[in-house]
Parts: structure tokens; sequence; C-alpha cells
């Protein structure tokens, strides 16, 4: 899985843009490679809690949480431990992969249900804000 380097060319809503990594690991005494601590910059609660219910979801992991270290920092810390037969880093790889997978499906469930006329609008409702 390529990282990418996001684009602020359009602005970030407001929230300052940290340069650097999009993902590290923090540092630990431990050698077992079936748990580690991610330091996710420029992401908050959004991608955290998906991120660890797609995670929880993998049978081989037995933990998976995360904080926001301050409000007013613009990060997570992601936490992932597994039955050791695989490691951390390939938990995320798999968490990740799986929730852009889920993403894209309900993008084009929604964009087929637009398509085939299957909604309601109720009144009030501003079909063309922008």
């Amino acid at each position: 899985m390529a990282m990418v380097e996001p684009s602020v060319e359009g602005g970030t809503r407001g929230v300052p843009y940290i340069p650097g990594p999009k993902i590290t690991v923090l540092a630990t005494d431990s050698q077992d490679l079936g748990s580690a601590t991610f330091c996710i910059s420029n992401e908050d609660h959004t991608l955290g809690n998906a991120l660890r219910y797609i995670i929880m979801k993998n049978p081989a992991v037995s933990f998976c949480g995360y904080s926001v270290p301050h409000p007013s920092e613009y990060q997570i810390n992601l936490r992932i431990q597994t039955d050791g037969s695989i490691t951390a880093v390939d938990a995320l790889h798999k968490g990740l992969d799986d929730l852009v997978d889920m993403t894209t499906h309900v993008k084009e469930s929604f964009k087929d249900k637009v398509k085939q006329g299957e909604f309601e609008i109720h009144d009030g409702a501003d079909i063309h804000a922008k």
C-alpha cells in the first residue's frame, strides 16, 4: 500500500496541517512485532473510530484502540495488539485496505440508489444546496 502525502492546495478547512510523515511508529521497549502504537498525523476521531472498528473485525487482532493526545493536536495514536500470527503493521495495512474497500462500496451503493431514484425528499429539504 503506497502512502500518499495529502494535498493542501484546497485548504484544510481551518485545521492546521502538520507537515511530515502521515504515519509513524511510536518508540517502545518491546521487541514484540505483534503490538505497536502508531501516530497518524492530520487525522481525528473520524478516521480513528472507523479504523479501530475495521481493525477489530480482524480475528488476529486482540486489541485496537485510539486516542487523541490533546484536543489542540490534530493527530491520533492508534494501538494495535495481535495474537502473534500477524504483525501490528500488517494489521494496520489490512485495516486501511478494508476501510478503503468499505467506503468505496458505500459510495457506489449510494450513487446507484440515487440513479435509480430510490430516495425520498422531505419537506423543507434543500436538495440544491452546494
